[in-house]
């Protein structure tokens, strides 16, 4: 059992080693999630992530609300419209040996205080979506998202025989929610895969990437593209693409392995989940063959150990076995964590080992200067795809695997896009090999790398404002989903305004205009002799899109600047708490760690951020430019709003809303929505499956209010809040 620190603050060392997990477990969460792609490796995130949960068990103080740990994996794209699901969709602990997952047993039993059955399922390797049912017929199919509002793309439910659009057989409720997997059969993948190769295009990674980029398409703006084509010939020509889009969305599969909310008495008095399975089959619903209950912890180990002699059998892929507690009513007595529940457990499967030759080791330099060394290999197919690099992380990595330029090395991957080196085959040295030397000096600017701070393992370019590639990697990241969401700011777009000159830096970003851009082949349409005619459609998607985004939400913005430790989360609660840039940057250290969520570390971040006068400049550039840098309806300055002056705490769950959702629903009428019960706390609101909270709430004399209160406070009625019983 890991030892709980004392009370105070971790070693130094911990803090960074904690902070360096957070950044490369919700940077990879955000390629995934919003790019269909990979920056870890399964397994790589899996370690990461478990180094992560005992770093946080040992010095708890680092488990704030930002961590992985606290959240379900996955972000929401602004692409399409949200869907808050019903009832929230978890993510799963992962176990990785026989050890941990009777471990998982032994808590279980224990909690229960009786041995339960087990319902063992394979682990689709797909898409997680939620389908919503009303009087029997589809009305939503969304991705999970980030557990509580997902990506709604009902419209492509219609492409996919197996998601049935209407229910049938005795007793179909009024309402069911069901949650399930939609993934590429194997056969299937091999024919877009062969497809992409006649094409010239890249091949998918694992079908679980190539049924995300199938499902996330906008079919109905292909179909209206069609419909506004000016020529036959463009006609033709869309009407190919949305063919094949069609064709793509055909081919994929669904399979339900849960359920959400409902008003299904069948369901309600439903003793197992294998016994909800087969229910959910007499109404049309596709479930899985595989689903087998076990007695023991034997019987699970058997059928794990069978189907990993048996998974090239399975028709589609998977990466593991899914172990739930069967009976129901002790599947809600073990409850949920803030990401998963305790009733179920994932066993993951090995990865799959290659070997190939490591032709050099090369470097790359991201947006906060860290200088990463990547393995540059003889292309190997494994898992599905050719891979060719693999990053390694920094120079002690690299020392730490052993490895040397011109080895044999072992890769594994088990369908991942970017696949880690193991080490090296070492009986198949032959003395040329050569050890890698970490460059001394930025590749981009030159400047002198050094490690930030004393035991920092990373190396970093110190040169944050005129890197090349430090200024390349925000100016796209300014555009990215996360931040402003610029359509047209691209990697290829950001690369033209620099090398153009068009831009020197991402203050001049809002004063782009058409002459400007005409500087740059990338955005002009043609050229004759040495003038330049007009700009192109790139150019014009950018320039409409800068325009849009200069009335962006504060919290985008946030995002965008680039200040370190900020991401999605931190920045919206901030801009919930202080409503406009200005106030934030007049803003103390106290004053900013006293935000739910955000603590000392990402407030010294910020306020370094502001004292640096290049970054200064940055903020001054893009307000000139028509940036005003606030949202009026959180400004805390409207005293004219409803609740102004209220602080009131959320605790459990709100029917209809994710928990920010909530928060932002309540804020937005000016009240402050803090995270702690104080004597101080105006009104606390008892959701769903509340925590502490109520109960401090009530030894200090705060007074509540339930579902129906909150909806008098959406009303801004306060004082019928406030003598509301909970319920």
């Amino acid at each position: 059992m890991a030892v709980k620190s004392p009370v105070g603050d971790p070693p130094k060392r911990a803090a960074q080693r904690w902070q360096e997990l957070v950044e490369v477990i919700n940077h990879a969460r955000s390629q995934y999630s919003l790019k269909e792609s990979q920056t870890l490796s399964d397994a790589e995130y899996d370690a990461l992530f478990v180094e992560l949960v005992a770093l946080e068990d040992k010095y708890p103080i680092l488990a704030t609300g930002d961590s992985p740990t606290q959240t379900v994996g996955g972000l929401r794209s602004e692409l399409f419209d949200p869907v808050v699901h019903l009832e929230p969709m978890y993510s799963l602990d992962n176990s990785f040996s026989a050890e941990e997952l009777s471990a998982w047993c032994d808590r279980v039993s224990g909690a229960l205080e009786v041995n339960p059955e087990y319902l063992c399922e394979l682990k689709i390797d797909g898409l997680a979506v939620d389908a919503v049912y009303r009087d029997g017929e589809l009305v939503s199919l969304a991705t999970r998202g980030d557990g509580s509002t997902g990506e709604d793309v009902t419209v492509n439910a219609g492409f996919i025989a197996s998601i049935p659009k209407t229910l049938n057989g005795k007793s179909v409720p009024t309402l069911l929610e069901v949650r399930g997997e939609v993934f590429y059969p194997l056969a299937a993948f091999d024919v877009i895969n062969n497809e992409q190769v006649a094409m010239g295009k890249p091949l998918f990674a694992n079908p679980r990437n190539a049924a995300a980029g199938a499902l996330r398409q906008r079919i109905d703006k292909r179909e209206r593209e069609v419909q506004e084509a000016k020529t036959p010939e463009r006609a033709a020509k869309l009407t190919q693409d949305l063919n094949a889009a069609v064709a793509r969305l055909s081919g994929l599969q669904f399979t339900v392995h849960g359920f959400g909310a409902h008003d299904s008495k069948i369901l309600s008095e439903a003793q197992t989940q294998s016994e909800v399975y087969e229910f959910i089959s007499k109404w049309s619903l596709p479930t899985t063959s595989h689903a087998r209950v076990h007695a023991n912890f034997e019987e699970v180990l058997g059928f794990i150990e069978y189907f990993s002699d048996h998974r090239t059998e399975v028709s589609f892929d998977i990466d593991g076995v899914v172990v739930k507690v069967n009976g129901l009513i002790d599947q809600e007595l073990l409850g949920f964590t803030s990401r998963a529940p305790r009733w179920a457990m994932a066993f993951k499967y090995p990865p799959e080992v290659v070997r190939t030759r490591l032709l050099d080791i090369e470097v790359s330099v991201g947006r906060t200067g860290r200088v990463t060394p990547y393995a540059v290999m003889e292309p190997v197919q494994v898992a599905g795809t050719t891979v060719s690099m693999a990053t390694l992380h920094n120079p002690f990595e690299v020392e730490r695997k052993g490895v040397l330029i011109g080895d044999m090395i072992f890769l594994r991957k088990a369908g991942e896009i970017i696949p880690e080196v193991m080490g090296p085959v070492i009986e198949e040295r032959d003395g040329t090999e050569v050890a890698f030397v970490m460059p001394e000096f930025c590749p981009e600017c030159g400047s002198p790398v050094a490690p930030e701070s004393e035991g920092d393992k990373d190396l970093r370019c110190p040169n944050a404002q005129g890197c090349p590639a430090q200024l390349r990697e925000r100016l796209f990241h300014i555009g990215s989903r996360g931040a402003l969401d610029v359509e047209g700011l691209g990697e290829k777009a950001a690369q033209a305004l620099l090398v153009s000159g068009v831009l020197t830096n991402e203050a001049e970003l809002f004063d782009l205009n058409p002459e400007k851009l005409l500087a740059s082949s990338f955005f002009v349409n043609s050229h004759k002799g040495s003038e330049a005619i007009g700009i192109n459609k790139a150019g014009e998607t950018l320039l409409s899109q800068l325009q849009k985004a200069k009335t962006a939400p504060l919290w985008r913005f946030l995002v965008a600047l680039s200040i370190r430790h900020v991401g999605p989360t931190a920045a919206k609660k901030l801009a919930r708490a202080f409503g406009s840039l200005e106030l934030i940057e007049a803003a103390s250290v106290e004053e900013l760690s006293a935000v739910d969520g955000v603590g000392e570390r990402i407030a010294d971040s910020i306020i370094e951020f502001f004292a640096t006068p290049w970054r200064q400049d940055v903020v001054a550039s893009w307000r000139a430019a028509g940036v005003d840098f606030a949202d009026q309806q959180s400004s805390p300055d409207n005293q004219s709003l409803p609740l102004s002056g209220k602080t009131i705490v959320i605790t459990g769950s709100i029917p209809g809303y994710t928990r920010d959702g909530a928060q932002e629903a309540i804020s937005s009428l000016g009240a402050t929505v803090a995270g702690s019960v104080s004597k101080k706390t105006d009104l606390v609101v008892i959701g769903e499956k509340a925590g502490s909270k109520a109960d401090k709430a009530q030894s200090l004399g705060v007074p509540t209010t339930g579902f129906d209160g909150f909806q008098l406070l959406l009303r801004g009625d306060f004082d019928g809040a406030l003598i509301s019983n909970p319920g």
